[in-house]
């Protein structure tokens, strides 16, 4: 399938023709768990190459960058829009789209002329892949007493001695940007070639869902980051300091709430030929339209906007229950490999560990218990 047009804007049919064609192909990129094979390398693993490379001739790594960065200049609401329609075709491209463009954020972020000539317009065209080692900096590994990564100075650079444990696409990227934390407490960022000595991509995790993201461990043996490579600090509390997780962080929410409209679009057209199903299409898909609307009025700062907190708890109870709603119209057919539901419900447990606020878990743990939180 070919997929050239430049997409300008949302509402459009060319953004038709991209998501159906991500729809379509999202089957391809499934990996069943199995307990009788071993773990596979990373190149023998499903990977969304093509259509990343349908997302780069659209334009689609321009959407989410401003105008000076050499992106489209997309307004928060018109990228919460674009990610709503991209996670509901495909979810697998499209968490990697999002590892992708913290890579370029935090690039466009930097001072570093060096680091955005050799890698920021390239990355826009889709002519390569680069992805970020971030989450050791900001989830419980952060309060280690040993840091999982460590950055030691060195002449007018730092050497990089550890690893970063949660990597998306690490065996595919030409570019990591990682974080790594010196011994007092400070932290880096650096765009890192993988080409680069002592880089080494372990083989990807399998996961319940998303193994075609091709995400797990990078290990770092004494790399050497010059000064044009280094993106932000040493300072304390890096991640903090641009805004390089995207649209205000309410990306994960809008992620899970594309999943939920593709389980509710689903029982909607199962519904035209089972009455039953009706009040069910509706009732959910009411709440999913709520949803995204909410979404976009956070995205635009409005003063009568949800917080993010509530937002991505709403998020997590609708893209559980959607899918598994879609899972019992499905009956039998849906519990068989390779249906869409089965995939959509395992896709949904995601939003239970990805980046989710220890309120949000533990609100979720009550009701699961049944207790007052």
């Amino acid at each position: 399938m070919e997929i050239s047009t430049f997409v300008e804007r949302v509402d459009s049919d060319s953004m038709d023709r991209l998501c159906d064609a991500l729809a379509a192909a999202s089957p391809s990129l499934e990996v069943a768990p199995s307990l009788e094979e071993g773990p596979r390398a990373g190149n023998e693993l499903p990977w969304p190459a093509e259509q990343l490379a349908w997302c780069g001739r659209a334009g689609v790594f321009r959407w989410f960058m401003p105008a000076a960065a050499g992106g489209l200049g997309w307004s928060e609401a018109e990228q919460t829009r674009a990610y709503l329609r991209l996670a509901q075709a495909c979810q697998t491209t499209t968490f990697v789209i999002t590892q992708r463009m913290g890579a370029c954020r935090r690039l466009a972020q930097s001072s570093n002329q060096a680091a955005h000539r050799r890698w920021l317009e390239p990355l826009l065209r889709g002519d390569c892949f680069a992805t970020v080692g971030i989450s050791h900096l900001t989830t419980s590994r952060r309060h280690l007493k040993t840091p999982v990564l460590r950055a030691i100075p060195e002449g007018d650079g730092f050497r990089l001695d550890g690893y970063s444990p949660w990597v998306t696409g690490g065996t595919h990227a030409e570019m990591i940007v990682v974080g790594a934390t010196l011994d007092d407490g400070r932290e880096i960022l650096a765009a890192v070639p993988t080409d680069q000595p002592g880089v080494r991509p372990q083989t990807p995790a399998s996961l319940v869902a998303l193994t075609a993201s091709c995400t797990g461990r990078v290990d770092f043996e004494q790399v050497l980051v010059a000064a044009d490579q280094l993106l932000a600090g040493p300072v304390e509390h890096v991640m903090q300091h641009g805004s390089g997780a995207g649209t205000g962080g309410l990306q994960t929410s809008t992620l899970a709430a594309g999943l939920a409209a593709a389980a509710v679009e689903f029982i909607a057209a199962e519904a035209e030929r089972r009455e039953d199903l009706e009040p069910i299409a509706r009732g959910l898909g009411s709440e999913v339209s709520q949803l995204h609307a909410d979404l976009i009025a956070a995205s635009e700062g409005s003063d009568e906007a949800c917080s993010p907190a509530d937002l991505r708890g709403r998020a997590n109870r609708l893209v559980l229950r959607a899918t598994q709603a879609a899972l019992t119209a499905a009956k039998g057919a849906g519990f068989v490999s390779g249906h869409p539901a089965g995939r959509w419900c395992r896709e949904a447990l995601f939003y239970l560990v990805w980046s989710c606020p220890q309120p949000v878990s533990q609100a979720h743990l009550c009701e699961l218990a049944g207790i007052e939180g």
